[in-house]
């Protein structure tokens, strides 16, 4: 279980309002700039190497996706998520060919949460990874930069003046900033969404997947309500852990796929965004 400690780290970032209107799945002229480039804090391990831009396609595909590698921080491990697979059969070893075995936890690395992850109704109302629906994981996307000094409240949603009209949002926080997907502790002070700010969202806007940069999209003071507003919704699909690290805000075209894992209540996903 995550034990509880200090607040917010604040920094001097400024974001500027979205000021253009946008009917659904049309691209917006003015957004946030990015505000990412920060060092490693001090005490971690230097993430400036691994942390680049992961560019494809002479730049046309980004990949937002956190490789597994065992210094990922993962729920209940202090010492990161470890090897996630191994070979079960080696061709070093007289096999006729290299066999790897996958063992991981679901809601780590870059993920998305089902339904029943959290809502035990869901859960067994059969509402599964398999079940979420690719037209809201594909399609065009909004990459904005949140106020550097605060969670994700209802005044911090109201103040980024979201149009409606947009369905995918990627929330980028202090969390990229602190790098912390690339420390293997867990740091209970990361930014996410409280329970105001999540209501806010459903009430107020026309999102229905909301992208994060840790494993949580519930600021951890609020990890369990903030969960349940988005979660007993099932048209709302939150993906977690993702790796935004020096793409600029902007509109782009989201790809994410999860795994076909029959009655599972998250899965690895693999997210890019085409410019």
């Amino acid at each position: 279980m995550l034990e509880k400690s200090t607040g917010l780290l604040s920094c001097c970032s400024s974001i500027p309002h979205l000021v253009a209107s946008l009917s659904c799945e049309l691209g917006i002229d003015h957004v946030c700039s990015s505000s990412s480039d920060g060092d490693a804090p001090s005490g971690r391990r230097d993430a400036g190497a691994e942390a680049r831009l992961e560019e494809h396609g002479g730049g046309r595909i980004i990949d937002i996706t956190h490789a597994y590698r065992p210094e990922l921080p993962a729920p209940g491990r202090d010492g990161g998520l470890g090897p996630v697979t191994r070979l079960a059969e080696s061709m070093a070893n007289g096999s006729v060919s290299n066999v790897s075995e996958l063992r991981m936890l679901v809601h780590s690395g870059t993920h998305v949460d089902a339904p029943g992850h959290m809502v035990q109704e869901h859960f067994e109302a059969g509402l599964d990874v398999d079940k979420l629906d690719l037209d809201v994981l594909n399609g065009p996307a909004l990459l904005i930069d949140v106020p550097r000094d605060t969670n994700i409240t209802a005044e911090a949603m109201e103040s980024l003046n979201i149009p409606k009209g947009v369905r995918r949002v990627l929330f980028r926080t202090l969390n990229t900033d602190r790098k912390l997907m690339w420390t293997k502790e867990i740091d209970t002070s990361f930014v996410g969404f409280t329970e105001d700010g999540a209501q806010w969202l459903l009430d107020n806007t026309d999102i229905k997947l909301v992208g994060v940069d840790y494993l949580s999209f519930a600021a951890f003071d609020h990890l369990i309500s903030a969960h349940l507003v988005f979660l007993n919704n099932p048209d709302i699909i939150p993906i977690e852990g993702l790796k935004l690290d020096h793409v600029k805000a902007g509109i782009y075209t989201l790809h994410c796929l999860p795994l076909r894992l029959i009655g599972c209540d998250g899965s690895p996903i693999r997210c890019i965004l085409i410019k």
